[in-house]
């Protein structure tokens, strides 16, 4: 069978499989969850034994670190993995709930039922752990899905997708409701995104080439996953050492995820006391700075920034630095260098809180918070399937009502139109 033959199969037996699980009952969906989370931690030695090949194959082929820790399974991730299906077991099912329900005059009933989109196409690079969070919150919002993991880290992929379809299959859900393309080949993923009649919507998940790729060919509909050049502004009015803490986390507990910070503000009348701090802790652990002039002499090692620096995702040991004169000048720098994925302020001052939270165009904006918690999980909803920067459909992490839409209901007694 040829590509576009194999992804029509895919696409022809995920429509079928979503006809089906549009009626799984929530015990069957939460079965599943569960059986896949025992799975999991039961075949743990396995996860990591079939992890081992993808991961010695990266550095072979000269990957950077980065790259490594967001391909790595180990016995934390994979807790975390068992963790967030047992998280999503837990929450309501969102399918059939009627919400906004009011009486018009003429006596019928008008509200809206959340309903699932149908069958999700996602495309996603170097992680294997999304393939467990996407099968779980896929199964659990009633869609069928199609994952296409990059072909880095597909011994993993394969190992985790024997786990779904028996989890699926003792659950009593048709198997093709997750589908794990199996072909390296990019041209399976050009099919795939244009496969309209089958596929409802297409997540992808990755870098800025990638989705350029499916955004500019795509004939389906796209919830986009952006680069996180995430800021932290540390208001005039801050908690020094809480900001210290805080900045701290955001950029060095790990580096190479989406919701690491990138990008510092700083007000001018804290610059001196907060930089002289922060420069010795990433001094100590080897974070290069990249500077705005007047920053610079605050600084002991940095280095002078370019404007792109400023807009850079630099999933690295880097990050850039900018002095401010006003929180005004603070939120247009954040507006106009952000990609709309997640900010923060530091600050005791609640107006300039407030007012930071209403005027900075992110997906998700924070008040004393590292941003490092800009995460499904975190957020209480088990597992995400990606942080969209777009603003139609689904914004921020996308977990069981990112999958679902909304059709009008309308419950009558009789009633008919004069």
């Amino acid at each position: 069978m040829n590509i576009k033959d194999y992804i029509l199969s895919l696409g022809q037996e995920a429509r079928s499989a979503s006809r089906q699980i549009a009626s799984a009952t929530t015990v069957q969906k939460n079965n599943f969850l569960s059986y896949l989370a025992e799975e999991v931690i039961d075949n743990k030695d396995e996860i990591i034994k079939h992890n081992k090949i993808d991961l010695d194959n990266a550095k072979k082929a000269g990957l950077d670190t980065a790259f490594i820790d967001r391909l790595t399974l180990n016995d934390k991730n994979i807790q975390l993995m068992a963790d967030g299906l047992n998280q999503i077991e837990v929450l309501n099912d969102p399918i059939g709930e009627i919400i906004n329900l009011k009486y018009r005059p003429t006596g019928i009933q008008v509200g809206q039922m959340r309903v699932p989109l149908g069958v999700i196409g996602m495309i996603y690079e170097s992680r294997p752990n999304v393939t467990i969070d996407a099968a779980g919150l896929a199964i659990k919002s009633s869609n069928a899905i199609i994952l296409r993991g990059g072909s880095e880290s597909i011994n993993s992929n394969n190992y985790l997708s024997s786990l779904i379809k028996k989890s699926l299959l003792k659950s009593g859900l048709p198997e093709a409701s997750v589908q794990i393309i199996e072909l390296t080949d990019r041209e399976a993923v050009t099919e795939l995104i244009q496969l309209g009649e089958y596929i409802d919507v297409i997540v992808p998940r990755g870098g800025k080439s990638l989705i350029k790729k499916i955004t500019d060919e795509a004939k389906v509909p796209v919830i986009k996953h952006l680069d996180g050049n995430c800021h932290i502004y540390v208001d005039n009015n801050a908690d020094l050492d809480m900001a210290i803490n805080i900045v701290d986390n955001a950029k060095t507990q790990r580096l190479g995820t989406c919701n690491t910070l990138e990008s510092l503000v700083i007000h001018k009348d804290i610059a001196q006391a907060f930089l002289s701090k922060i420069d010795k802790i990433f001094n100590e652990k080897n974070i290069e700075i990249r500077a705005c002039q007047k920053s610079l002499s605050f600084l002991s090692n940095a280095k002078k920034a370019l404007d792109d620096d400023f807009a850079t995702e630099y999933l690295g040991p880097i990050i850039s630095c900018k002095i401010v004169d006003t929180l005004e000048a603070a939120i247009s720098h954040i507006n106009q260098y952000s990609s709309g994925h997640t900010e923060a302020i530091i600050t005791n001052n609640h107006a300039n809180a407030m007012r930071f939270l209403r005027e900075v165009d992110s997906s998700s904006v924070m008040i004393n918070a590292s941003t490092r918690f800009a995460d499904g999980f975190e957020y209480g909803l088990g597992a995400e399937i990606g942080i969209s920067t777009d603003k139609f459909h689904a914004r921020g992490p996308v977990g069981l009502e990112g999958l679902t839409s909304l059709k009008y209901v309308v419950l009558g007694t009789g009633q008919t139109r004069k």
